[in-house]
């Protein structure tokens, strides 16, 4: 930056060529403008929108679980930004040639209220059967809570499945998905809320054995 005070110049004001000029306390202050642009179409900015659009894509597979998922979102947060926000970057997976959802980091459910401990998910005649201990001796978990399970498959269909935690110390969801394989499915997550939706856990992505 340069200042002028020369008397033949007056008031400077307004831009010419590489320069912008402006008067301040009397004085003629002159900046140069950079000579280097952002590049808008980076391979870093080419990968960030392709990411972006990826978590997009799949809050609208995910429909209104979204909103059941995260019920504490600020009242001037929509469940939209709320899934974004939760999922950008860290459910984005950059190492390869094109960006990919790692769906382990993924998080469809976000909340501190109590959960079960996932055992496992195998694939039955009638769908995707998890088990779980209810943890119902934990402080704050009550029977009546719900036990939400969701898969989708590589169709893209999404099956969502709700059940009680119960007084058992162990208990098991299906969700129903007749002659679906290991290799159909994309992901199952577990979650839980409380009998009104206004709490709930933090989600659970179980890999299927």
């Amino acid at each position: 930056m340069s200042i002028s005070q020369n008397p033949l110049t007056g008031q400077m004001k307004k831009s010419m060529a590489n320069f912008s000029t402006y008067t301040l306390n009397g004085q003629n202050i002159i900046r140069s403008k950079s000579f280097n642009r952002k590049d808008a179409n980076s391979a870093a900015q080419q990968a960030h929108r392709s990411g972006f659009k990826l978590i997009v894509d799949e809050y609208k597979s995910l429909g209104g679980i979204v909103e059941i998922g995260f019920p504490n979102r600020p009242e001037t947060q929509t469940p939209y930004n709320a899934f974004m926000a939760a999922n950008l970057p860290e459910a984005i997976d950059p190492s390869g040639a094109e960006p990919v959802i790692d769906y382990v980091k993924m998080i469809v459910a976000d909340g501190s209220y109590t959960g079960v401990i996932v055992e496992k998910a195998v694939v039955a005649e009638a769908g995707i059967t998890v088990t779980y201990k209810s943890q119902i001796a934990i402080r704050n978990a009550e029977a009546t809570d719900k036990v939400v399970a969701l898969a989708k498959t590589t169709d893209g269909a999404v099956y969502l499945t709700e059940a009680v935690r119960g007084n058992i110390a162990a208990g098991e969801i299906t969700i129903g998905c007749p002659d679906v394989t290991k290799g159909d499915i994309v992901y199952v997550y577990l979650f839980v809320t409380s009998p009104d939706g206004k709490k709930v856990s933090r989600s659970v992505y179980i890999p299927v054995v």
